[in-house]
Order: C-alpha cells, then structure tokens, then sequence
C-alpha cells in the first residue's frame, strides 16, 4: 500500500489493557468495517509470540476492509509480517532508519508532542504524517506531556504532510482539532473501551464531513 493514500479521517489504535483475548479482533473488525483511514497495533505487554500472532491476524482483517496497518515501535514485526508502516515515538528506532528498512512506499508516523522543530525534521526525515498531542486528559496516557490547540494552524501553515492529533480525543472535541487543522484524530479509549465500537467509529467520523 503508497504512503501516498490519502491519511485523512479515524486513526484507530488497540490497547492490550482494553482489548484483552478475543475482544482485539471483534472490536477492530467493528472499527474496521464502521471506516477508519489507518488502525495501529499497540501492544506493550504481550510477548513476541503473541504480538506476532495479533498482529498476523489484525493485517488479514485489514486485508479485508483495505485498511492499512501500522505497527507501534517495532519495525522488525511490521516487516515479518509485511504491514504497512509503523509509528515511531521520539525515543524509538530512528525515523531514517525506518524508511530504509521499510521503503519507501511504507507509512512512517512520528510523535511530535507540542514541538514544531521535531515536526519539520520528522518531515525532513521522510515522515509520511506527524502526530501532535495529547491535547486533552488522556487514560491511556495521562502524564503525557499537554500540547495546545493553537499548535495545529501553525503546523498546518508549516508542514506539507498530514497532521495528526491524540490524547484524549472524542466525538464531542475533536471537531475543533480537525477545524485547527488536523488531517486524522488518533483515537484509543474513546473507541475501544465500550461495547459500541462501529457507534462510536462513525460519530467520529462524522466530524470530518462537518469540519472544514
């Protein structure tokens, strides 16, 4: 899949905590098939037997709904199992390193926080987005440093490559990220940590077609 589809909409990534066992593939497939841009598999817990399995099994679901499929920090598991990219935070494997090991069709996505510095070089570097946040109290995250709003006009006057915004985020703030400029709302708990997943998907979604 081209690092060059359009990222643009829900950017849905799993949480070990929320979705333990069987709840991983029936709440991704919900998500899946309400429509999400990208679904990034975070799993900090598992061992590598069962990251790798999850991760085989969550690519073949987005085989199926022709949803790319991002691995968070691991670039070895993205190419064992030939995802599409991954996303990198400020203290994982380097940006440039990605790109040469993945390719250049791959999707790479770096943490930015609150810094616009760390966007251009991430840029620079070949990122395929940049991710700001958390721009509001975060579960998944909640020491993670606070980033503002007013960051999102400035980054989209700045950077060409699509801007991502995280933490926090639901269907009742993130249409005021989207109006300040970003392309995709990065969401963890707000969708996964309710039965309603394909709901709530959609109530996000909708965000993109009254914004902007």
């Amino acid at each position: 899949m081209n690092a060059a589809v359009s990222l643009r909409g829900l950017y849905a990534i799993t949480d070990e905590r929320l979705l333990p066992g069987g709840l991983l593939l029936e709440r991704a497939e919900a998500a899946l098939s309400a429509g999400v841009a990208l679904l990034q598999y975070r799993n900090k817990l598992s061992n590598t037997a069962e990251r790798l399995e999850q991760a085989k099994a969550l690519l073949a679901l987005c085989r199926r709904y022709g949803t790319p499929l991002l691995i968070n920090d691991d670039v070895a598991l993205c190419r064992a199992i030939a995802a599409d990219g991954v996303h990198l935070g400020q203290s994982d494997s380097g940006l440039q390193q990605a790109r040469e090991q993945l390719g250049p069709s791959a999707i790479i996505g770096m943490t930015c926080h609150s810094d616009l510095a760390l966007a251009h070089k991430a840029e620079e570097n070949g990122a395929s987005y940049v991710a700001f946040g958390r721009f509001f109290p975060s579960v998944t995250k909640p020491y993670a440093v606070p980033a503002d709003i007013g960051i999102l006009p400035v980054a989209r006057a700045a950077l060409k490559v699509p801007i991502v915004a995280i933490g926090g985020i639901n269907a009742e703030n993130g249409g005021a990220l989207i109006t300040a400029g970003a392309d995709m709302l990065a969401v963890i708990h707000d969708l996964f940590a309710f039965p309603d997943v394909d709901f709530r998907a959609r109530e996000l979604n909708s965000l993109f077609a009254s914004s902007r």
